[in-house]
């Protein structure tokens, strides 16, 4: 069994991110596995070399323990390129130059697990339309067709294992349904790679059994496993764990200033005891687990 932690040092991590890393390494090593860390520093705008270094200290403190070196997603830059032009080669891939505001205006646009789902405006230009913009310097993301994709693969199932996944527990097969997301995009001017593409190539090069992840990404699972059928990768079995919650009800996020372990650290808390009540489901005051 290989599980994995991939945090993006775009800020501190908090309790959430603290239990899922956690949960993980806890799987694989009960089962004499291993535990990963990949950094996915591939966001230009947002990742900095201060969050990475808070993050490897965060995770040291807590006792996260990973084995083997860790995997920075910015030394893959060459793998991303070649599945892109690999899914171009296939015809399934068409410049999009909408903003993001165009995509909410449009009264075409409607609304998948992930957001607004794309209506597809740029993907039937043609060649020669494309050709000019790209020529002209116009900014623009790579899309992924993805009634062609999904025609091409035809039905898909991934494994899902519930949680906690308990020694014996069987994998139930799950209906991808990638189609609800409509084209996403795989790449863009600031991000060489989507998290879609990245995650599924890093995954199946790092040689990752079982995803353990938030259930925020279960919708994601279904892009993935297009993408691992395209490309003839392997398809892990994913475990989604619910989400914490903080005081308001919204799920922790870096961008919420939600309770960071830096400041547990700072208040004095003792990491083993913390440590301790994650695995028991005992969260600091104010935080709450989600219901199923």
């Amino acid at each position: 069994m290989v599980t994995r932690f991939a945090p993006s040092p775009t800020g501190r991590l908090h309790v959430g991110h603290a239990w899922s890393a956690l949960l993980a390494m806890d799987m694989a090593h009960a089962r004499d596995g291993a535990f990963r860390l990949r950094i996915e520093d591939i966001d230009g705008t947002r990742s900095r070399p201060e969050h990475l270094a808070g993050i490897v200290e965060d995770l040291r403190w807590l006792g996260v323990a990973w084995d083997g070196d860790i995997v920075f997603q910015s030394a893959r830059l060459d793998h991303y390129e070649a599945a892109l032009r690999r899914l171009e080669a296939m015809g399934l891939l068409y410049p999009c130059f909408c903003t993001r505001a165009d995509i909410i205006a449009s009264t075409a646009a409607p609304h998948g697990p992930e957001g607004p789902v794309y209506p597809g405006t740029c993907r039937g230009l043609a060649d020669g339309e494309r050709a000019r913009r790209i020529a002209a310097g116009e900014p623009h993301a790579w899309r992924i067709d993805m009634a062609q994709a999904a025609e091409r693969t035809g039905p898909l199932r991934w494994d899902a294992l519930p949680f906690p996944a308990e020694d014996g527990a069987r994998a139930q097969p799950v209906q991808a349904r990638p189609l609800l997301a409509g084209d996403v995009v795989l790449a863009r001017k600031d991000a060489p790679a989507s998290y879609h593409l990245s995650c599924t190539l890093d995954d199946a090069a790092m040689g990752v059994t079982h995803v353990l992840r938030g259930d925020d990404l279960r919708s994601a699972t279904d892009i993935h496993r297009l993408i691992q059928a395209l490309l003839g990768l392997p398809s892990p079995a994913y475990i989604h764990h619910p989400l914490l919650l903080g005081a308001d009800g919204r799920r922790l996020a870096k961008r919420d200033g939600s309770i960071a372990l830096a400041d547990l650290r700072a208040e004095g808390v003792d990491p083993r005891q913390l440590a301790s009540d994650l695995r028991q489901a005992r969260f600091p005051i104010g935080i709450s687990l989600a219901s199923a």
